[in-house]
């Protein structure tokens, strides 16, 4: 049974948070090939560690003398912690600091079974073999200045984690501004997709009006000509049959003339239509709002150190600020 005060309880969580946040950082640094200042805060501290590594050592506290319920132990309560963690951060902050949805066997992306396992023998090996060597030095240290120590990691840690907190609250907010301006061009973009069918629609009915206008103007020409055409025809008979009348007419005038010559007892003294058509589209886009995110170091170094965060709501948000980031990163190389 360990009987340490509140100091030591506190010395162990930030030690254990420390020796957590040099394996993740090497781990994720070899990984990416590059260096990555791993967790949630920007200190060497991994808070995630430091409360599995007491929850380890309170779990297994029954059973020391039995490496299979101390492994199980280890399982139940470290998974247990880690989902608990998981869905309120995610919960809070909109997005995961760690994701297993790609591992086999896992629950919601926030635990999976390789990691259970793995718990289980941390917890052995932490209560057997680590803790040991490191209860045995904390110990011997003079309590006055554990307690220092303690307080002043203490206040350090706080203050980070005020920073580092404040930073991923805003975080989540600039991930709900830019997902609330996707959404806001996305309606806008349903909205001109309508306004364009029914301009087509009006465009279509239009042609289709001017169609049946031409149509019915070629028809009255056509029309039009065939009654002059036949109005023509009717005159020339006209003409024809009158200037026959005619010519008989004079021809018997001309017979008469002759005729009364002969006699030396006569004696003889002798639409348009106009149509104005008229259309008026008025299109607006609003801009979406971009955030001056990776300007802010705190802010900046959560995402660095974070390459797994995923976020199901908020994803294309946040592959834009990781991207934003990186470009950011290049441009200050350039200019350094």
């Amino acid at each position: 049974m360990y009987g340490y005060s509140w100091i030591q309880w506190l010395f162990l969580f930030f030690l254990y948070s420390f020796f957590g946040w040099c394996f993740e950082s090497a781990y994720v640094s070899i990984k990416s090939k590059k260096l990555v200042n791993r967790g949630f805060i920007r200190g060497p501290f991994l808070p995630l560690y430091g409360s599995g590594a007491l929850m380890m050592l309170l779990v297994s506290m029954p059973f020391q003398d039995s490496l299979v319920l101390t492994y199980l132990a280890g399982c139940v309560g470290a998974t247990a912690l880690e989902y608990v963690t998981g869905v309120a951060m995610e919960s809070l902050f909109k997005v995961r600091y760690w994701d297993y949805s790609n591992q086999k066997f896992n629950f919601q992306g926030q635990i999976c079974l390789s990691s259970t396992l793995a718990w289980g023998g941390l917890t052995i090996l932490m209560t057997h073999v680590v803790h040991t060597p490191v209860a045995r030095l904390m110990n011997a240290l003079p309590y006055s200045v554990l307690e220092a120590v303690t307080m002043v990691t203490l206040v350090c840690f706080t203050a980070d984690f005020a920073l580092s907190f404040k930073a991923a609250l805003d975080l989540r907010d600039v991930l709900i501004k830019m997902e609330q301006a996707r959404q806001e061009l996305e309606r806008m973009q349903r909205r001109l997709d309508v306004i364009l069918a029914l301009a087509d629609e009006e465009r279509e009915n239009r042609r289709e009006e001017r169609e049946n206008r031409r149509e019915e103007r070629e028809q009255r020409y056509s029309e039009f000509v065939e009654n002059m055409r036949e109005d023509i025809q009717q005159r020339r008979e006209d003409i024809q049959q009158r200037r026959e009348e005619l010519a008989a007419g004079i021809e018997s005038r001309f017979e008469k003339l002759r005729v009364a010559l002969a006699n030396p007892e006569l004696h003889f003294e002798p639409r348009q239509e106009i149509q104005e058509l008229r259309e008026k589209f008025t299109l607006q886009m609003q801009r979406r709002e971009t955030a001056s995110y990776a300007q802010d170091a705190i802010r900046r170094g959560i995402l660095r150190g974070n390459p797994t965060m995923v976020s199901k709501k908020f994803s294309d948000a946040l592959e834009e600020l990781k991207r934003s980031v990186a470009d950011y990163g290049k441009k200050n190389e350039k200019d350094q």
